[in-house]
């Protein structure tokens, strides 16, 4: 009975370091990285094809325009792993965030920035989680993951925005462009 029990903690700690060693996961469908890594092409991609003049579309009167947009993702992925316990810091965290950081920045280059270093940050913080620890947010005692599925939702529902705006504009997304080309 012991001989089944080591082999059955074996292949357990086996596959477990096999799981572990292989690469995150990519695309929609693939867990937590993987739909995190769809949006943050997809924001990019769709930053980086629009036009400069274009980041002060607004859609109306008293709605974000296409810069204050990104940067409300960049400054809420920042927010949102400091509410899940991720302390400040590191290679990809700026050294202030200013509270009128969306309007501040408007400048293509400088929201672009933003916005990689912000994804950068969710990446290289992402796995450092301790996902059962109880932390405070928006009034109630939740496990950190609860943070993290709503900075994932977050960056969904802005690149969704986002794609509205673009095709306001006039400017198309570029993913859509490469498929339509097969």
């Amino acid at each position: 009975m012991i001989r089944f029990w080591l082999a059955t903690l074996s292949v357990a700690v086996y596959a477990g370091a096999v799981l572990s060693a292989q690469a995150p996961p990519e695309g929609p469908g693939r867990g937590w990285s993987g739909e995190f890594e769809h949006a943050a092409r997809q924001l990019v991609g769709l930053a980086e094809a629009t036009p400069a003049d274009k980041f002060s579309f607004r859609p109306g009167p008293g709605v974000r325009s296409t810069s204050e947009l990104y940067m409300h993702v960049a400054v809420g992925n920042y927010w949102l792993l400091a509410q899940a316990g991720v302390k400040p810091g590191g290679a990809h965290w700026p050294g202030e965030i200013p509270a009128d950081a969306e309007k501040r920045f408007t400048a293509k280059d400088d929201v672009v920035r933003w916005l990689k270093e912000s994804l950068a940050a969710v990446r290289a913080a992402h796995a450092t989680v301790d996902g059962s620890r109880m932390v405070k947010f928006f009034g109630a005692e939740v496990p950190a993951t609860h943070v993290l599925l709503r900075l994932l939702v977050h960056n969904h529902e802005h690149m969704g925005q986002a794609i509205a705006y673009a095709r306001m504009s006039q400017v198309t997304p570029p993913w859509t462009v490469k498929s339509s080309r097969k």
